[in-house]
C-alpha cells in the first residue's frame, strides 16, 4: 500500500470514527426510545410537532391515515344499498346526532389537528396528532371546541364561565411519547357523548384504575392489561369495531376467544356447552355502568328552556339542561339482550324512515337460526330527536358554533344550516321521532365468581325475554 493510500485510509477511519461519535447518542436514544435526546424544538403548534415526528416517523404517518381513526369513515357494502362510506364522518346517532357543520366540537376526539369543516386535507401529513396518542406525561389535553388542537396559551373555556384550560408545554410532551398506555384511549373512549360516563355504559374513568371487581383485565390489583392487549394493533390499524359506525362483522374485530378458545370452564360441560350460542359477555358482565351512572334517555325535543334551579336525580346527575333538554340516567344497569352475528342493521344520512314507530338507528342482526349468532348483551340506549317531517328522514342539526342552534336556539334555523352541510335536502317540516341504539358492552368484566349463574337466566325471575329471543318459553323447560 502507497503512503498516499495510507493516508487516505487513516482519515477515512478518523472521518468514519467522527460520524460514529455522533451518531452513537442518537442511536442510543433510538433504542431507549428517549425523545429527550431527538426533539429540540420550541414548538407554536401541534402540527410543527408532527413534522418533527415525520423526519423519523414517516411510514407509521402513512399507514396511520389509511385507518379509521383518521378517516371516521369506511366503505361496506349493504345489501339493497351497494358499497356506502360509513363512519362518524356521516353516521347518524342519538347523542349530538352527528358531525356535519359541528366539527370544531366533535373533532376534539379526532387523532388531527384544524379539521373545523369539509375542507380538512386528509391527504396533509401534518394535520395528524402524534401526541393524543403517544403522550405518557398525563398533561396533553385537547380543547373541547378547538378543531383537534391543544390550548397553545390559557384559555377560557366554556367561554365566560371562569375554567381555565392551560396552555400545553408541546416541548415536554413531544419529548416524554412512548408506547399507546389505557390512558390515551381512555381520553377520547371514556369520554364519547359529550363527557364522562355518557356513551357506552361500560367505558368511562371509573376504568382508568379499576379495581378487580369493576373489571378483572384492567384491575390495578389484578392483570392491569392494556386496552391494546385486546386491541392488537398492526400498523396502525386496532382491532375492533364500534356498532354505531360499522355494519359488518368482518375486517379487524377481536372477540372473548381470541385468548379464551376452546373449552374455558375447565370440565364444567355445561357451561361449555353454552359458548355456542351466548357471548362470553353475557354471563361474565351482569351488569353495567356499575361505579358511574350512564346516560339512557335524551331528548333534544324539550332543549331551549330556562330552568331554575337544574333539576338532579338521586345520583346527583342534571336531569335538564338548556342546550341539550331532558336526560334520564342509570346506574348498575342489567343489559338488554339481543341475538348478534357480528353485522348491524344502520339508518344513513337520507334514508326513509317511519316515524309512526320507534326509529332503530341500528339493529343486531341475527337470529335463533342463525350458526353465527349469539345471545349478547347492549346498553339500550333511547331518546327523541328531529327527523324532516316532509320527506321523513333524520335531520343533522348544526349545533355548535354561530348560527348554530347553541346560539340561536332556533331549530329551523339550525337543521336548515346543518342539513346543507351534509349536502341533503330539507322541506322546512320539522317533527320530533322517537329513537334507539344499542352500544355492544364488552368492558366491565366481573370476577368468575359474581358472574351469572344458572337460576339468573332460567330462574323463575330470570332476566332473559326468551320469547324476544325467538323461543316459546324458557328451553331448559323444553317449551
Amino acid at each position: 500500500m502507497s503512503t498516499g493510500q495510507t493516508r487516505f485510509l487513516r482519515h477515512l477511519l478518523v472521518g468514519a470514527s467522527a460520524v460514529l461519535a455522533t451518531l452513537m447518542p442518537l442511536a442510543d436514544a433510538l433504542a431507549a426510545k428517549d425523545h429527550g435526546k431527538l426533539i429540540s424544538g420550541p414548538f407554536k403548534s401541534g402540527p410543527e410537532v408532527t413534522k418533527a415526528c415525520l423526519e423519523c416517523h414517516e411510514d407509521e404517518a402513512h399507514d396511520f391515515m389509511k385507518t379509521v381513526h383518521w378517516t371516521w369513515s369506511a366503505r361496506q357494502r349493504i345489501a339493497g344499498k351497494g358499497d356506502v362510506n360509513l363512519g362518524k364522518i356521516n353516521a347518524v346517532n342519538n347523542f349530538c346526532i352527528s358531525l356535519p357543520a359541528n366539527e370544531p366540537r366533535c373533532t376534539s376526539c379526532h387523532a388531527g389537528f384544524g379539521w373545523k369543516d369539509a375542507s380538512f386535507d386528509f391527504s396533509k401529513a401534518e394535520n395528524i396528532d402524534c401526541l393524543v396518542c403517544h403522550d405518557t406525561t398525563g398533561t396533553y389535553k385537547k380543547l373541547p371546541a378547538g378543531a383537534g388542537h391543544p390550548a397553545y396559551q390559557d384559555t377560557e373555556f366554556p367561554p365566560k364561565s371562569g375554567k381555565i384550560w392551560k396552555a400545553t408545554d408541546l416541548l415536554a410532551v413531544a419529548r416524554s411519547v412512548g408506547k399507546v398506555d389505557r390512558a390515551n384511549c381512555g381520553a377520547c373512549h371514556f369520554y364519547g357523548g359529550g363527557g364522562d360516563h355518557i356513551k357506552h355504559g361500560d367505558l368511562d374513568s371509573s376504568l382508568a384504575a379499576p379495581k378487580r371487581e369493576l373489571d378483572v383485565h384492567m384491575a390495578v390489583d389484578g392483570e392491569n392489561m392494556k386496552c391494546t392487549a385486546c386491541h392488537r394493533t398492526k400498523n396502525h390499524v386496532i382491532a375492533g369495531k364500534a356498532l354505531s359506525v360499522s355494519t359488518s362483522g368482518g375486517g379487524e374485530t377481536l372477540g372473548c376467544s381470541d385468548c379464551h378458545a376452546g373449552t374455558p370452564h375447565k370440565g364444567n360441560k355445561a357451561l361449555d356447552s353454552h359458548v355456542a350460542k351466548v357471548a362470553c359477555q353475557t354471563c361474565h358482565i351482569p351488569t353495567f355502568a356499575r361505579a358511574l351512572p350512564t346516560k339512557v334517555w335524551w331528548d333534544w325535543s324539550t332543549a331551549g328552556q330556562d330552568k331554575s334551579p337544574i333539576p338532579k336525580d338521586s345520583y346527583g346527575m342534571a336531569t335538564y339542561d338548556k342546550m341539550k333538554g331532558d336526560f334520564r340516567w342509570s346506574k348498575d344497569v342489567v343489559p338488554s339482550y339481543r341475538w348478534f352475528n357480528g353485522s348491524v342493521d344502520r339508518v344513513l344520512m337520507g334514508d326513509r324512515i317511519n316515524p309512526a314507530s320507534v326509529v332503530h338507528l341500528n339493529q343486531p342482526k341475527g337470529s335463533r337460526d342463525d350458526a353465527k349468532a349469539r345471545i349478547t348483551p347492549f346498553k339500550l340506549m333511547t331518546g327523541k330527536q328531529p327527523f324532516d317531517a316532509g320527506a321523513n328522514v333524520m335531520v343533522m342539526p348544526h349545533l355548535f358554533g354561530k348560527g348554530g342552534y347553541w346560539d340561536t336556539y332556533d331549530w329551523t334555523q339550525s337543521v336548515t344550516s346543518g342539513m346543507k352541510a351534509a349536502n341533503l335536502p330539507f322541506t322546512g317540516q320539522l317533527g320530533w321521532v322517537e329513537t334507539d341504539m344499542v352500544w355492544k358492552v364488552n368492558h366491565m368484566v366481573v370476577p368468575k365468581e359474581r358472574a351469572l349463574g344458572c337460576d339468573d337466566c332460567h330462574g323463575a325471575k330470570g332476566r332473559l325475554d326468551w320469547k324476544a329471543l325467538g323461543y316459546a318459553g324458557d328451553p331448559r323447560r323444553k317449551n
